[in-house]
């Protein structure tokens, strides 16, 4: 053991260094009890605005109480550099978890398990849903920030430094957002604003990752993986695991889209269309149209009373009268309608499209995503 010079900390061991900080196991001696902390090079200690953002953001994610979000216990600085004090998670990462999946596919498969998947996506899911409803994004979710404890439960770190790095000249690449290529959004890559449904789209990306052993778009520099995210599909799941069924593919390339209005726009609504399709129930359920990326979704499920009513509505909008309003309940309910993208059946409450997320019913005049029934736009009244 050495005395770092640093923090005044007893430091045990080095954990692990990335392209922005090295991390290592210490005491916290006034508590007795072992942390982790992650030291950033100099040069960030420098630039003042820098830290003014770095202080902000480690403040509001200090707030954040959740069993898979890292608890930052302390963020100061300290002889010209930056440090923040965290919940000591020494089951190495998921990224880690993945290497291993690939180096044993001669044996297991390159492949996670597609019930383990389910598990640890549903509580990375959770955690993100959690942070977007206290209004802060990770920016920056990727298989080396989400840290695995012995129980294999996964915990989701670095919150707030992807936010201060915004706007730090030199520090970002011209016209870029700051995150890991491999896992960036469109809009990020081209530099635009973000919101959670850039988080979502990570978590996409990695949950490809996890089920075909590959990201799904790979380049030999920053520009050629951006390019692929803001103009290329991405590659059918099944050439590289054709055991992922479909309802799970869908989800995936759901969350995939490259417009962020076409995903999920929650990343509750992730984790429930992505439980639904792993236990054989999926249902084409629609993602309703969102306020904000923090509004919550019912978790109510749908009784026959509210598809009676659905179906009302429709006869109604369909010019039926009351009296044949119950005739045709059933056949509302009941009746699909063809994606005019994919061609695919979807239900009548659809706004986008299950299989390949195009809009079921846009309106010409708005661009309004309206549900596939409706025969007129909800929001400015155009027939459609």
């Amino acid at each position: 053991m050495q005395q770092d010079p640093l923090l005044g900390t007893t430091i045990l061991a080095p954990l692990g260094q990335g392209g922005m900080a090295r991390v290592y196991r210490a005491r916290q001696e006034n508590l007795d009890r072992e942390v982790a902390v992650k030291v950033l090079p100099p040069w960030y200690a420098a630039d003042r605005s820098f830290v003014d953002r770095f202080e902000q953001e480690a403040k509001l994610v200090a707030r954040l109480s959740h069993p898979n979000i890292v608890t930052v216990h302390d963020a100061s600085q300290e002889n010209g550099h930056l440090y923040i004090v965290m919940q000591l998670v020494d089951g190495g990462t998921l990224k880690n978890l993945l290497d291993n999946l690939r180096d044993s596919a001669g044996t297991n498969g390159a492949f996670m398990d597609l019930l383990e998947a389910n598990r640890i996506f549903q509580q990375l899911a959770s955690a993100l849903a959690y942070a977007h409803e206290h209004s802060i994004v990770h920016r920056d979710v990727k298989p080396v920030n989400v840290l695995m404890d012995r129980s294999g439960r996964p915990v989701l770190s670095d919150f707030g430094i992807a936010k201060a790095l915004v706007g730090n000249k030199g520090l970002t690449r011209p016209g870029a957002g700051v995150g890991t290529p491999e896992y960036m959004s469109p809009e990020q890559c081209m530099g635009d604003p973000v919101d959670g449904r850039a988080d979502i789209y990570a978590l996409g990306v990695m949950l490809y990752e996890a089920l075909t052993g590959r990201t799904p778009f790979v380049g030999d520099n920053y520009h050629a993986i951006a390019h692929s995210h803001i103009y290329e599909a991405p590659p059918d799941l099944g050439v590289f695991n054709p055991s992922i069924p479909l309802p799970v593919r869908d989800v995936i390339i759901t969350a995939l889209q490259k417009r962020p209005e076409m995903r999920y726009q929650l990343a509750s609504q992730v984790a429930n269309a992505l439980e639904l399709a792993v236990n054989g129930t999926y249902q084409q359920v629609s993602v309703p149209r969102a306020g904000s990326f923090i509004d919550r979704v019912p978790t109510r499920p749908i009784s026959s009373s509210d598809y009676a009513i659905q179906a009302s509505g429709v006869s109604n909008q369909q010019g039926l009268s009351d009296s044949d309003s119950g005739a045709y309940s059933a056949q509302a309910v009941l009746k699909k309608f063809a994606c005019p993208s994919c061609q695919s059946l979807n239900k009548p409450e659809m706004n986008f499209c299950t299989r390949c997320g195009s809009y079921m019913n846009p309106c010409p005049n708005c661009h309004h995503a309206n549900r596939a029934r409706d025969r007129f736009c909800t929001r400015c009244g155009q027939h459609l």
